[in-house]
């Protein structure tokens, strides 16, 4: 089970300042908790600025089937934004993210988990749910479940041929984070320090 928590309204404005915006809300999840009110009035206020190319609210996004079948009769609307702004937990913003290869895709929730079942929705990204949601600088891809270290500042050198080196049936998570921001123009991203990472929103410590 888990928590969606909108992100500050200050987090948004500086990811969506100046640029067309495309919405996904993901309701799939609604009966564990959504912050419907918040982030409808949020939306709202991003409507009246005209930055708004399209919105769409469905739900289970986090599964790819289902997500493609949603998102294909908005294509258009999505090709004329800068960036997708997806309010789900951090699955469907990787789903999305994986889907629209060079579109900005970015997280409007911050994701806490909880205790209990999980759902048998079939998922092919994983998300730690650790409270505190990189997806913004990372293209994304969550470096907490795609790094085999769960690294937040970049990869520890000990890669060889993009094969992680506690695994090498994985890739290292830090170089197709890198390629994904390369993909869609932002390398800039990794330029901004990491915060000390808040472990008070995670259950598990």
């Amino acid at each position: 089970m888990l928590i969606t928590e909108l992100k500050s309204k200050e987090a948004i404005q500086s990811l969506t300042d100046g640029k067309k915006v495309f919405i996904i809300n993901c309701h799939g999840c609604r009966e564990v908790y959504f912050p419907l009110d918040e982030a409808e009035a949020l939306q709202n206020e991003l409507k009246a600025s005209g930055s708004v190319t399209g919105c769409v609210t469905t739900d289970y996004i986090c599964n790819p089937e289902n997500m493609e079948l949603r998102l294909q009769p908005h294509m258009e609307e999505i090709k004329a934004a800068d960036l997708v702004l997806v309010f789900s937990c951090g699955v469907g913003v990787q789903t999305v993210a994986g889907y629209l290869d060079g579109k900005m895709v970015c997280a409007g929730c911050d994701t806490i988990r909880l205790p209990g079942f999980q759902g048998v929705t079939p998922l092919e990204q994983d998300c730690g749910q650790c409270g505190e949601c990189y997806l913004n600088l990372t293209g994304g891809i969550c470096p907490i479940t795609a790094c085999s270290k769960s690294l937040v500042n970049g990869q520890c050198g000990g890669s060889k041929n993009g094969m992680c080196e506690v695994d090498p049936n994985m890739e290292c998570g830090w170089e197709r984070i890198y390629r994904r921001l390369e993909q869609i123009g932002r390398l800039d991203a990794l330029k901004c320090p990491t915060q000390v990472r808040n472990y008070a929103t995670d259950d598990a410590v």
